[in-house]
């Protein structure tokens, strides 16, 4: 808990320091590769959680993988952070990062369960749905695919969930006649 608060305050920092440098779309662009890189790679994850390898050895992996790929600002972010002993929480911070660039943009997020992929046509259905249950314009649909489901959805939107699925509808059956 005391990481994610910290981890806040970095992200914090950095969109308003993006911002301000007119740099925000090439910043949330170099955190998305960085949570994809540890999403992809869950060595280099650990690598950066781990207490057994050393600080310098860390940042430079870092300097060595992100210079001339990423936006200055964001390898002097990161230079910072590792200069603090703070790169277990790098990969907080570039998740969270993209949730504070999403509120800054007004965009809501909402995620959607299916049984198979959507088509385009079903993908603006939910994005209709989506648009009814918020008050934001702009909307990233977050994809999932889930056969268990049996059949329809499951739509998370802020704090309200939307649960049309089959299994669901089948599982409160069971209930009722129990």
């Amino acid at each position: 808990m005391a990481d994610s608060r910290v981890a806040s305050r970095y992200v914090k920092s950095l969109l308003g320091l993006a911002v301000e440098k007119q740099a925000l779309e090439q910043v949330h662009a170099d955190m998305e590769l960085f949570a994809g890189t540890c999403k992809a790679h869950p060595e280099f994850a650990l690598m950066l959680k781990s207490p057994i390898i050393r600080h310098e050895k860390k940042r430079a992996i870092l300097n060595g993988l992100l210079k001339g790929k990423v936006n200055v600002l964001t390898l002097a972010f990161v230079d910072i952070i590792t200069q603090k002993n703070r790169e277990p929480l790098l990969q907080s911070i570039s998740q969270e990062f993209h949730h504070a660039y999403n509120e800054y943009k007004g965009i809501e997020q909402a995620r959607v369960t299916t049984t198979i992929p959507m088509d385009p046509q079903i993908r603006k259905e939910v994005e209709a749905i989506v648009r009814k249950l918020t008050t934001k314009s702009n909307i990233e649909l977050v994809e999932k695919v889930d056969p268990s489901l049996v059949g329809g959805f499951v739509l998370g939107v802020g704090d309200k969930l939307v649960d049309a699925s089959v299994k669901n509808k089948l599982r409160n059956l069971k209930v009722k006649f129990s």
